[in-house]
């Protein structure tokens, strides 16, 4: 891992309310054909790959074409605790370097769940188009599970 300054990385967290169950929500993330409507697309893009190999140390690999450029969403898993929590270590090397960390933590409730997403070592200049970009696949998640 290659992490950003600490002293100057933000964490990024959003959370969001679904009615589907822990579960269903949890392997929607594992799952590369459902993970490749939701998970790093752009809605200018094209996913082209998908690749997810669901096991601590596995690692993922999304291709979104944008713009006639593939851009490579790459990362390893860390912890896959269903349907509690799920973590893993990520990049995009197209825009960067560095390696961020990811986690979701998923808590049942009487009617679905709640998802909670803490993405660590984001560049202070990034955190509010990082926030924007997790709301998307959250909200294209949804959808999926819809």
């Amino acid at each position: 891992m290659n992490p950003v300054n600490v002293e100057s990385a933000v964490t990024v967290r959003v959370c969001r309310l679904f009615d589907q169950s822990a579960e269903r929500v949890f392997d929607a993330w594992l799952d590369a054909r459902i993970a490749r409507k939701f998970l790093f697309a752009t809605p200018t893009g094209k996913m082209v790959h998908a690749e997810i190999d669901p096991r601590p140390g596995g690692d993922f690999l999304m291709v979104d074409r944008r713009d006639g450029v593939d851009v490579r969403h790459i990362g390893t898993f860390v912890e896959i605790d269903r349907p509690h929590r799920l973590e893993f270590d990520f990049s995009v090397p197209y825009y960067s370097t560095e390696t961020t960390r990811v986690s979701i933590g998923l808590v049942r409730l009487e009617r679905g769940c709640e998802l909670i997403l803490s993405h660590e070592d984001v560049l202070p200049e990034l955190a509010s188009q990082t926030e924007e970009g997790w709301k998307m696949i959250l909200d294209k998640l949804e959808e999926q599970l819809s």
